[in-house]
């Protein structure tokens, strides 16, 4: 069995020689621009060079982290980046861009490609996309157990693929699947796929069922998860077949990359016996609280404590009495001088109390801290308030000398093997972990000994003096046969000159294949009738919307629309049967579903066929694992006629149905278009993180059929294998014990009083579970981009999607009325959005186009 490779994070230089030092077999790093941790410090292009020498000269591999969406005017920089990432002999580059994946393919045949958890891999069939794609080893999603693990690794292997799996082990856990989380996006136009995630999950939220908001007392951090730790499984996790295990932080600190790396190695190595007893470093390291996530499969009690979403450490206990500058805690762990400490008291948005120890006591099991005159307020503090240690000064110290001075402290081993006979040349033969390998001949022949001959133990101890180098002496073999003997000196410039040569092998960079000739533009789809696309045209950066009425170029007409264009085209998306009614009733001429219930399908396909001859497309949920076909299977049993498309497991099963691309492919640019259209999709749906400016641009890259336009949606925020329903509203576990209280409640949440700083005070946000318990937060404020939608149209656009959520039947009857009136140029945008707002208790937002 395979020891997985350890893979640490890197924001900076300190956190790569933290990571080297404690024994990281690789890293993975971003560089200034597309990268998924864009309020890292990072790395410059300019630093690669220097930084992949001396990587590779401690036998680390260095992974780039190209982990974002790239939009269509950005492809000529993210080209000019792969060249530099390639030319740098860089181990390989992590992407979720489907468009980049292919241009690096196109590029360089050999270089290699790892899928990014942002990929959305949580199955066999992801697996295999990936492959196809040209992947060298794909993330999953951290929300796969181990046994979707062996599950996907067996189905693998039936279907005879191979490929690289990879987990996180350790670290922060989104709520959300990653590449799947819209909601920095949708509140505050920051996008978790472009690296700028604003932690919205970490913030506190009240719940709303059925109207009422309901007492759980503490627990306000309702979409918090604590802290991934897979330590307690690492066996299993290794049994798995993985080929490597990834530690989350590039934002922290050196000390916690230090600390965590050291951690893993040694358990790896097999040097930890007794887990528990690193909890308490690990803690110390950076803890929410650390669970094992999702690895032992879903426990929604668990998963998420909700009594706060930032940084603890580890606990110490309760306060039992407070007096004078002393205050008497019930400990649980073990506290000295020196040490760090904040007072709990079930309000972590507040500021909280807390300071350094200045003496300890120890009575039984009552511990009494004294503190610096004036250092706290007392009256803040009471009985019963928790204790956390925060700050280890001594263990920080003990961690920083772990990566302290220039030479090399983690050393990894070399192989060496001695050849001879008495007459010829001592020769040694050497390999390094990297598969390095050279051989080295003495400057003099061997002769006869008649005392202390060259035994294994005397080599041994000549060949292993490899002190302040990147090496230790590994597997040795003695192969001489007579007893012979040779200058001690003589060993010593042979030892040494083993290490020149392997290090300058070490440090040669890797020599990828790169074709200077070939661009990303010979990726982008042929538009074969450019009739029908209108002349060039964009949009101002500093454009802003205007309210008046007038149909000006910026307010709602569609002067100089290309008269060879077809009319646009207005298609609706449904949640639930009543809906569904409302809008076939209208005479709308294409309809999605998206229905909690699958089995509903059946029943909304037949009464379209009653009462219309409307298409009716029906939508699977957004992720499949490995034991969820049925639910595929049950979709098209419902025999509509098509299917939105949203993950690969779909792309695959729904292989020879009329199909359509949904948001959650996330394309962002024409490469990515290209390469799904091949898979018979009909129409693509453009990605919910591109502004006006970025939709435009994508347009005029593609046939202008292929694309359809959600305009007007509530945004889904986040996406979660997390169910608020079973946690909060039961004492379940999950879909087995919870009692379905989804199926009982009109559940909202809502960001708690004082939070919002006035951007978005009050909103209830609507949640909603799907087929596999997935839980989706959509945001109670509708969006619209009505103002925009004569740009769009003007610039290829035939295809605009309006989604209703919770709407009454009268809402979508007056929405579907605007929005025709905008498309037949009786109102403009400005008018459209005035009016909506008017009639939406919520009112409606510019949203994330602008």
């Amino acid at each position: 069995m395979n020891t997985p490779e350890l893979l640490s994070p890197a924001g900076n230089w300190d956190c790569a020689k933290a990571a080297i030092e404690n024994g990281a077999d690789a890293i993975y790093f971003g560089l200034e621009r597309f990268n998924a941790r864009m309020r890292a410090e990072n790395f410059t292009e300019s630093d690669l060079p220097e930084l992949m020498e001396f990587l590779h000269w401690r036998g680390v591999k260095g992974y780039v982290t190209l982990n974002t969406l790239i939009f269509q005017n950005e492809l000529v920089e993210a080209e000019q980046y792969l060249r530099s990432i390639i030319a740098a002999g860089v181990d390989a580059v992590i992407v979720q861009d489907i468009g980049i994946c292919r241009l690096i393919r196109h590029l360089s045949p050999d270089f290699p490609i790892h899928g990014s958890t942002q990929m959305t891999v949580t199955s066999a069939a992801g697996v295999e996309f990936a492959k196809e794609l040209g992947c060298q080893l794909v993330v999953l999603a951290r929300e796969c157990s181990i046994k979707e693990i062996n599950k996907i690794q067996k189905q693998l292997t039936e279907s005879n693929i191979t490929l690289p799996l990879e987990v996180f082990v350790h670290g922060a856990l989104c709520v959300a699947y990653s590449g799947q989380c819209l909601t920095s996006e949708a509140l505050g136009g920051r996008s978790a796929n472009r690296g700028e995630c604003a932690q919205a999950c970490r913030m506190p939220y009240e719940l709303i069922s059925d109207g009422e908001a309901v007492n759980l007392g503490d627990r306000r951090y309702l979409l918090s998860p604590q802290d991934l730790s897979g330590l307690a499984v690492l066996p299993d996790l290794v049994k798995s077949g993985v080929t490597c295990l990834k530690i989350e932080g590039r934002l922290k600190s050196p000390e916690y990359v230090a600390n965590v790396t050291r951690v893993y190695r040694n358990a790896l190595d097999q040097a930890i016996t007794d887990v528990n007893a690193e909890r308490y470093n690990l803690e110390m390291a950076f803890s929410r609280g650390l669970h094992t996530g999702w690895f032992e499969g879903i426990n929604n009690q668990e998963l998420v404590h909700a009594r706060f979403g930032k940084k603890r450490g580890v606990y110490l206990g309760e306060v039992t009495q407070i007096q004078h500058e002393q205050i008497t805690i019930a400990t649980k762990a073990p506290v000295k001088p020196g040490d760090g400490v904040v007072f709990d008291s079930g309000h972590p948005e507040a500021k909280e109390e807390g300071g350094r120890i200045y003496a300890v006591e120890q009575h039984r099991n009552q511990t009494v801290l004294t503190f610096g005159r004036d250092q706290l307020n007392l009256r803040r503090i009471d009985i019963g308030d928790r204790v956390w240690k925060t700050s280890d000064p001594e263990l920080d110290r003990q961690i920083r000398q772990t990566y302290a001075g220039e030479q090399p402290k983690f050393q990894r081993p070399i192989d060496i093997e001695i050849h001879g006979e008495i007459g010829k040349e001592l020769i040694a033969i050497a390999r390094d972990t990297s598969g390095h390998i050279t051989r080295i001949e003495s400057e003099m022949p061997l002769i006869e000994a008649h005392s202390k001959p060259l035994t294994t133990e005397r080599l041994k101890e000549q060949f292993g003096r490899l002190g302040n180098t990147p090496f230790c002496l590994g597997k040795f073999e003695n192969h001489l046969t007579d007893a012979a003997m040779i200058p001690v000196s003589e060993l010593n410039r042979m030892r040494r000159e083993i290490v020149d040569r392997l290090e300058n092998l070490r440090m040669q960079p890797k020599q990828w294949q790169l074709d200077e000739a070939r661009s990303h533009s010979e990726l982008l789809p042929r538009i074969d009738n450019e009739s029908e696309k209108s002349p060039e045209f964009s949009i101002p950066a500093d454009f802003e919307p205007k309210t008046s009425d007038s149909k000006s170029p910026t307010s709602g007409g569609f002067r100089g629309q290309n008269p060879l264009q077809p009319q646009p085209e207005l298609t609706i998306l449904v949640r639930n049967l009543q809906q569904l009614e409302t809008v076939l009733k209208l005479g709308i001429q294409t309809i999605y579903c998206e229905f909690e219930d699958p089995r509903a399908y059946r029943q909304a396909v037949e009464l379209t066929r009653q009462l219309s001859d409307a298409e009716i497309w029906v939508a699977p949920p957004r992720i499949t694992k490995p034991s969820e076909q049925w639910i595929l299977e049950q979709v098209r049993k419902s025999n509509a006629d098509g299917y939105l498309i949203r993950n690969y497991d779909h792309l695959k099963f729904f292989e020879h149905d009329r199909k359509i691309g949904d948001f959650s492919l996330n394309i962002a640019n024409a490469i990515t278009a290209n390469y799904f259209k091949q898979f018979g999709l009909e129409h693509l749906t453009a990605s919910y993180d591109l502004n006006v400016q970025q939709l435009i641009a994508l347009l005029k890259s593609c046939p202008s059929n292929w694309l359809e336009i959600t305009i007007h949606q509530h945004m889904p925020m986040f996406h979660m294998e997390h169910c608020v329903f079973c946690a909060f509203l039961s004492t379940g576990t999950d879909f087995t014990n919870c009692g379905r209280p989804c199926e009982q409640h009109e559940v909202k949440l809502r960001l708690a009083s004082g939070m919002s700083g006035g951007k978005h005070p009050g909103i209830e946000h609507i949640l909603q579970a799907d087929a596999g318990c997935r839980n989706t937060v959509f945001n109670g404020t509708a969006q619209t981009g009505a103002e925009f939608l004569h740009h769009l149209v003007h610039s290829g656009a035939q295809r605009f999607r309006v989604e209703f959520l919770n709407e009454s039947c009268q809402q979508i009857t007056q929405t579907i009325a605007l929005y025709r009136q905008l498309l037949n140029h009786e109102i403009t945008g400005a008018q459209l959005w005035r009016d909506l707002k008017l009639q939406n208790q919520l009112g409606v937002t510019r949203g994330t186009l602008t």
